[in-house]
């Protein structure tokens, strides 16, 4: 149920007033506050955590990106709004065309403002197939750009700009750290340890914030020109993710920080604001690195191949969820044997089809019949089932070893997809359509560009993110 609203006419007076309240300080709300700070009003950030970061530090730091960043041409890459457009364009369900479509224009000039805040990315590219690097590389493929029909769409290009990771650690570190030093050294006012138990309305807009801080009475902050709400993701709130997406929810750990519990969104909600692929989900159970064992097929139940296996892994694992059972195993040669660095187990290594058949429990002669037709695609360089990229195509003969990678024994984490309604400068969107005055909704907060795990790519959380943040931040301030 939505934490109640507050009404005007119920505050006896506000303990203090600012132009802007900016609520969680991870990359979308530190990229909101700037751009509303640098715009010349006055801004206040709440945050619940004790300091900033939010999800957004623990991520592996990656910002999907194109059209031609500077990153890409130095490492000589030729990509385009146009081309980028292409791409998310055939690769994603995100409703509005428009919203899309800037976001494409603009990604370039985004990236520059990252690095202009002191966002570091290396110049240097990885070419192979990775989820993420933790070797220094800024440029990498993330998603589905070389697997079909996307290929047929567009250009591949490598659009994952990844902030350099130092010692190892998860790029989100850095890319914080340098947007969280540039929010103190601009002197943005931040409340920490302190949480908007509810928004206050005169009646149709949102004109301030009820706080909550432990040990302190509640206080009421106006909010002249909106409420930014970039309160992250809903991954934590068990009721919430399994009547979303029960199948991942049930199977799978959520991503996140305790804070990703829904509260922000469920506050908006009750200002009005409609939600929309509330049942979008990405959930991670890569077969690879090593990149080796993307030579392998990966059969369901029923003995039969479902999906391209040089799928970005949120879509391999889109496809498994809506197998029998959500059962599935990745079959790889004694040339490609490796472990998966995931969690797959090692059913057993088979000489035979007979035993391999036998062991799965799959109908007798089924991985007869894919390997046949599998093979004799492979021998000439075609996929004619899944059209997988020829650069992965060989025969496979035995012996195979068999991995487990079925949900309910491999380890699989989730990230929700779903949430609030945005329109292109992040304001909240009613059922209608119609925006809510001084309400704004970015980051994992709203709906994300792709709606599900089989559009999504590392870094379309952290670039449209921090980009719609900041348009957010823009439109509130030119506010009256």
């Amino acid at each position: 149920m939505a934490t109640p609203i507050a009404p005007l006419t119920e505050i006896q007076s506000w303990n203090r007033e600012v132009d802007i309240v900016v609520v969680g300080l991870g990359a979308a709300g530190a990229c909101a506050a700037l751009e509303a700070h640098r715009a010349g009003v006055d801004v206040l950030i709440i945050e619940r955590a004790s300091g900033g970061g939010g999800a957004s530090a623990q991520s592996e730091g990656i910002f999907y990106l194109g059209g031609g960043t500077s990153l890409q041409r130095d490492l000589g890459y030729d990509d385009s709004p146009e081309n980028m457009y292409a791409f998310m364009r055939a690769s994603t369900s995100a409703p509005d065309d428009a919203i899309l479509r800037q976001f494409c224009d603009d990604a370039a000039g985004h990236f520059d403002w990252l690095e202009s805040n002191g966002v570091p990315f290396d110049r240097r590219a990885f070419t192979g197939k990775a989820v993420a690097v933790r070797t220094g590389e800024g440029l990498l493929s993330t998603g589905n750009e070389k697997v079909w029909p996307f290929i047929d769409a567009a250009q591949p290009v490598p659009r994952g700009h990844q902030t350099r990771a130092d010692n190892g650690d998860r790029g989100g570190i850095n890319a914080m750290a340098a947007l969280l030093a540039t929010v103190e050294r601009e002197g943005i006012p931040t409340q920490v340890d302190t949480a908007v138990t509810g928004l206050v309305m005169q009646d149709s807009t949102v004109v301030g914030v009820r706080l909550r801080t432990p040990g302190a009475p509640d206080e009421f902050v106006g909010a002249r020109r909106g409420v930014i709400m970039a309160t992250g993701s809903f991954n934590l709130n068990d009721e919430m993710t399994k009547d979303s997406f029960p199948i991942v929810a049930e199977h799978a750990r959520p991503l996140g920080i305790d804070s990703n519990d829904g509260a922000g969104l469920l506050l908006a909600q009750g200002a009005g604001a409609a939600t929309e692929a509330m049942e979008g989900v990405i959930a991670t159970g890569s077969i690879y690195p090593p990149a080796q064992l993307i030579f392998g097929i990966i059969v369901n139940a029923e003995g039969q191949r479902f999906v391209a296996e040089d799928s970005y892994h949120g879509r391999t694992a889109h496809f498994i969820a809506r197998q029998p059972e959500q059962r599935a195993w990745l079959l790889v040669d004694e040339e490609h044997f490796a472990y998966p660095e995931r969690g797959h187990p090692l059913v057993d290594v088979f000489d035979d089809v007979d035993a391999l058949e036998t062991s799965l429990g799959v109908p007798p002669g089924s991985i007869t019949d894919t390997l046949e037709r599998y093979n004799a695609g492979a021998s000439d360089g075609t996929d004619t089932e899944f059209h997988k990229h020829r650069d992965w195509l060989t025969p496979l003969q035995f012996p195979l070893a068999a991995f487990n990678i079925s949900m309910a024994v491999a380890e699989y984490s989730f990230i929700a997809l779903g949430g609030l309604r945005a329109d292109l400068d992040g304001r909240a969107l009613t059922e209608d359509g119609t925006a809510i005055d001084g309400l704004y909704a970015v980051g994992a907060v709203a709906a994300h560009l792709p709606r599900d795990g089989d559009e999504y790519a590392s870094g379309m959380s952290l670039g449209p993110g921090s980009y719609f943040g900041r348009r957010a931040g823009r439109h509130a301030a030119a506010r009256i």
